[in-house]
């Protein structure tokens, strides 16, 4: 694959990198909505993909295609190198070891690995999971199933003004009754930073399992899932520029050992017997079926990508972008930021004083715009705001400056139309 930006360029983040060629290669965002160039802000609900990324899932399809771990054939051992070789890169670009990570769909079906595998047939009436206010909804409903089914309490860790977490609340909450802690790294709506390292090393102190959503972080900023010292890792390949339904569970290698199968099929055993079963070594016995190997394929190139470039640099680059759309949303008249943590990720959740959320996502499409609106899969965040929606502005390394000022300018203009 071509190195993205490794031409000298006049990025503001790293000269090093020419973040005009970076977001050259990015087909999709070279179109046009409603005959107005796109300005795509919508990354934390999914990234756009390099051509990379598509040549690759394509290419599978015309030249790899079969199934893995099945067949003797020439396309059977390609089609299994490319799967097993997504895991690889994976491992390495979150420091694990490749036999600790699970490939799967994604984030949710990962915590519902966690919730159901391990959770499920150690929890029981009297113990707590604790949550924390600002969790998308994939990391709160699976606890809720389990907290139903076997008798456990579920607690929230509540914010500060600004959307940190309160961490003198959640210090006094992590008692001994509570056996498991669900956080996210960065969260989806407020771009809020956790401390995820020193929690998750406080709570191992406290024999608190942890389970991490790292589906905000791993696409902007670099990730040591080791440093972190986390029991559980969730992240999903399409927010970080890999095809849908992919991503992974990584887990510490005793967990994965004495973890039952959340589902039975072909390949995740060794023996089947109508007398029963003997499942296959972890990760495998958690990948049941067919799994969705061109997308494997693609999020094994999307991670070539990401470290071409260098997460660092993406890191710097997004909050470059970052500064100047606070700066220039700080203009705007009657606007309200939900979320101002220090240290934030690129996501601007804003209101607009008497507009709807919707009403301005829908008029700024015609403009070419493209935000998200609604309760982002976190109503109980939006709940303790008080507030039924906001507008979600959220940025990409391949984002550009033109295109901020560009979407503030549309923001004045529709804010007009509203009155």
């Amino acid at each position: 694959m071509s190195q993205p930006g490794a031409a000298p360029g006049q990025g503001r983040a790293d000269a090093a990198v020419d973040w005009a060629r970076v977001r050259s290669d990015f087909p999709l965002l070279r179109r046009e909505v409603n005959g107005k160039p796109l300005v795509y802000f919508d990354s934390a609900n999914t990234g756009q993909k390099p051509a990379a990324v598509i040549e690759a899932v394509d290419g599978f399809y015309r030249r790899h295609n079969a199934n893995v771990s099945r067949a003797v054939h020439t396309l059977g051992g390609e089609a299994t190198e490319l799967y097993e070789d997504a895991r690889r890169k994976l491992a390495r670009f979150i420091n694990v070891r490749p036999d600790e990570l699970v490939l799967c769909s994604g984030t949710t079906f990962a915590i519902n690995l966690v919730a159901y595998s391990w959770a499920l047939p150690r929890l029981k009436a009297g113990d707590a999971i604790l949550l924390t206010r600002m969790e998308h909804h994939a990391n709160i409903v699976p606890w809720q199933l389990v907290a139903q089914r076997t008798g456990a309490r579920i607690e929230v860790v509540e914010l500060l003004p600004d959307g940190s977490l309160d961490l003198d609340m959640l210090r006094v909450k992590m008692t001994a009754g509570v056996k498991l802690l669900a956080i996210a790294h960065v969260s989806n709506v407020l771009g809020t930073v956790n401390p995820v390292r020193e929690i998750c090393h406080e709570a191992r102190k406290r024999g608190i399992v942890t389970v991490v959503d790292g589906s905000q972080a791993l696409p902007h900023r670099p990730v040591d899932v080791a440093a972190i010292g986390c029991d559980f890792y969730a992240f999903t390949g399409h927010k970080m520029c890999g095809p849908t339904g992919t991503g992974a569970l990584w887990a510490r290698r005793e967990h994965l050992e004495a973890m039952p199968p959340f589902i039975g099929g072909g390949e995740m055993i060794r023996e089947v017997r109508f007398d029963g079963t003997v499942f296959n070594d972890a990760p495998r016995k958690f990948e049941a079926g067919t799994p969705n190997i061109a997308g494997f394929a693609g999020l094994g190139a999307a991670v070539d990508y990401l470290e071409a470039l260098g997460m660092d640099n993406v890191e710097t680059r997004e909050q470059e972008l970052l500064a100047h759309l606070d700066e220039e949303l700080a203009k705007v008249e009657g606007l309200r930021v939900y979320g101002t943590a220090p240290g934030k990720a690129a996501v601007v959740s804003f209101l607009v004083e008497g507009a709807h959320a919707h009403d301005l996502a829908t008029l700024l499409d015609i403009e070419g715009v493209a935000i998200r609106s609604g309760q982002h899969c976190a109503h109980p965040l939006l709940q303790w705001f008080g507030i039924g929606a906001t507008c979600r502005a959220s940025l990409a390394f391949y984002n550009t400056h033109e295109e901020i000022e560009a979407f503030v300018a549309a923001l004045r203009k529709v804010r007009g139309l509203l009155g």
